[in-house]
C-alpha cells in the first residue's frame, strides 16, 4: 500500500525524533529528510521545518502577533531565503527591503544587512500595512491589500481603492474589485483620473502574483505544519494541551 507523502514525511520525522535521529526540511518540491546520528535523543519540535530562518520567523512574528508561517511565505516569495538577493529597484535582503524603508522603521545603514534585522523590520513594516488597512474586517481581505502595498507600494494600491470606489465597487473587496483597478491603472483613462495621486502602474501583473503567490505558499505551510502537528501527537499519545508545552 502506498502511503501518501503528507502523512509519511511526519511519520518518519517522528521516528527520527524517537531513535535519536534527525532532521526534515522543507524545500519547494515538498519535504525531503536527511537522517543523521546523534548523540542524545533531540526533544520533539511542534515546528515543521521550513528554512533555517524558522526561528527569526517565529520570533518576528510573535510580536506582531502573525503567524510565523506567513512570514516564511513572504520571505520565500521575495528572495527564496536568499539573504544576498537584490531587486532591479534596489531592494534587498532575505525581505527585500529598500534602505528607505529600512531608515523609516528606525534600522540603521550598519544593519541593513543583517538577516535578523530584515525579517523583523519586514514584519514590522508588514503590521504597518496590517494597521492602515484596520478598517477591513476580515483578516484574509485584508492581507491581500497588505501584500499588494508591500510589493508595489501603498500609494498605487490608494489610487486603486479611489477608482474602484468611483466606478461603484466596494473599495475595501479585492477580488474583482481594487485588484481590477489595479490592472487597469495603466491606461490614462485611469491613472489621469482626478482621485489617483500617482502616475501609471505598469507593474500590476507582478503585483497580482505576488499576492496570489503568497497567499497560496501561507497555505500550504499551514497544512504542512498541521499534518506535522496532527501526526506527531498520534504517534507521541500526545493531548493538544500537552503538544503545546512543547510551544
Amino acid at each position: 500500500m502506498k502511503i501518501p507523502r503528507r502523512v509519511l514525511y511526519p511519520l518518519l520525522l517522528v521516528i527520527a525524533f524517537i531513535v535519536g535521529e534527525m532532521i526534515f526540511v522543507v524545500e519547494d518540491n515538498g519535504i525531503i529528510g536527511h537522517l543523521g546520528e546523534t548523540s542524545e535523543e533531540p526533544a520533539p519540535s511542534p515546528y515543521v521545518h521550513i528554512s533555517g530562518l524558522d526561528e527569526h520567523f517565529r520570533d518576528a512574528a510573535d510580536s506582531i502577533g502573525w503567524d510565523w508561517t506567513l512570514l516564511a511565505a513572504v520571505c520565500y516569495t521575495e528572495s527564496k531565503f536568499d539573504s544576498n538577493a537584490v531587486s532591479h529597484v534596489g531592494a534587498f535582503g532575505v525581505m527585500q527591503m529598500l534602505p528607505a524603508t529600512l531608515r523609516s522603521l528606525g534600522v540603521p545603514d550598519s544593519l541593513h544587512g543583517d538577516t535578523r534585522t530584515n525579517i523583523h523590520a519586514g514584519a514590522r513594516y508588514l503590521k504597518r500595512l496590517e494597521h492602515i488597512f484596520r478598517r477591513i474586517k476580515s483578516f484574509d481581505e485584508r492581507l491581500n491589500f497588505i501584500l499588494a502595498s508591500y510589493n508595489a507600494g501603498i500609494g498605487q494600491v490608494n489610487d486603486a481603492m479611489a477608482l474602484a470606489q468611483k466606478y461603484g465597487r466596494s473599495r475595501y473587496v479585492w477580488h474583482n474589485g481594487v485588484d481590477t483597478f489595479m490592472i487597469l491603472k495603466k491606461y490614462p483613462e485611469y491613472y489621469n483620473d482626478s482621485v489617483c495621486k500617482l502616475g501609471a502602474f505598469n507593474s500590476s501583473d507582478e503585483t497580482l502574483q505576488f499576492v496570489n503567490k503568497v497567499t497560496r505558499r501561507w497555505k500550504r505551510y499551514q497544512n504542512l505544519q498541521k499534518n506535522y502537528e496532527d501526526s506527531l501527537k498520534a504517534a507521541l499519545g500526545m493531548s493538544d494541551s500537552l503538544f503545546n508545552t512543547l510551544r
